[in-house]
C-alpha cells in the first residue's frame, strides 16, 4: 500500500510540476523571446543568401557565422520524441554546413553547400519562421537548386550575374 501511495505521490508531483512549466511557457515575456530568437535565425539565413546575390565571400563567411549562432540557442517546441530528434539533428547539420561556409573562401564553393544547407533549412523553415513572417521556397527550374525567399521576387543566388530572376516560387509558409 506504501508502494502505491508513493508512487501516486511521485506521479502528481511530476503532473504539477509539468503543468507550472507549460503555464512558464507561455508567459508572454518567453513568447516574445522566441518569436525574436526565430527572427533573428531567419534574418541571418536571409542575409546569408543576399550575399550569394553579391557574390561576396567574406559577407558569406560573416553570414554563415551568424546562423550558427543563432541556431545555437534555440530550442524547439511542443514536438514528439521523434520529431525532436530529427529536428535536433537537421539544426546541427545546418550549423555544420554553415561552419563549412566559413571555412572556404571560394564563392563557387561556398554555392555548392549553400545549395545543400537550403534544402535543410527549408525542412525545418516552419519551427524557425516567426509567427508574423512569410517565406517562400523558391527554385531555380535550370538547376533544380532550391532558396528560402522573404519575397516573391525572384533573385536567384546561384547564377546572380547570368540568371538573377530565373526561378519560381514552389511553396509558401
Amino acid at each position: 500500500m506504501k508502494k502505491v501511495l508513493v508512487i501516486a505521490f511521485v506521479f502528481l508531483s511530476g503532473l504539477a510540476q509539468a503543468q507550472l512549466t507549460s503555464k512558464e511557457e507561455v508567459l508572454p515575456e518567453l513568447v516574445a523571446k522566441r518569436e525574436a530568437e526565430k527572427k533573428e535565425i531567419t534574418k541571418s539565413y536571409l542575409a546569408l543568401k543576399n550575399s550569394f546575390l553579391t557574390s561576396d565571400s567574406l559577407a558569406v563567411v560573416k553570414n554563415a557565422e551568424a546562423l550558427k549562432n543563432s541556431l545555437k540557442n534555440f530550442k524547439f517546441k511542443k514536438l514528439s520524441l521523434e520529431k525532436m530528434n530529427e529536428a535536433t539533428t537537421s539544426r546541427r547539420e545546418i550549423i555544420e554546413l554553415a561552419t563549412q561556409l566559413t571555412a572556404v573562401k571560394n564563392i563557387n564553393k561556398q554555392r555548392k553547400i549553400f545549395e545543400t544547407l537550403s534544402v535543410k533549412y527549408w525542412d525545418q523553415a516552419a519551427k524557425f519562421k516567426a509567427a508574423d513572417e512569410t517565406l517562400y521556397l523558391q527554385v531555380c527550374p535550370m538547376t533544380g537548386a532550391m532558396w528560402t525567399s522573404d519575397s516573391k521576387e525572384i533573385k536567384n543566388p546561384y547564377y546572380p550575374k547570368n540568371m538573377l530572376t530565373c526561378g519560381e516560387v514552389k511553396a509558401s509558409l
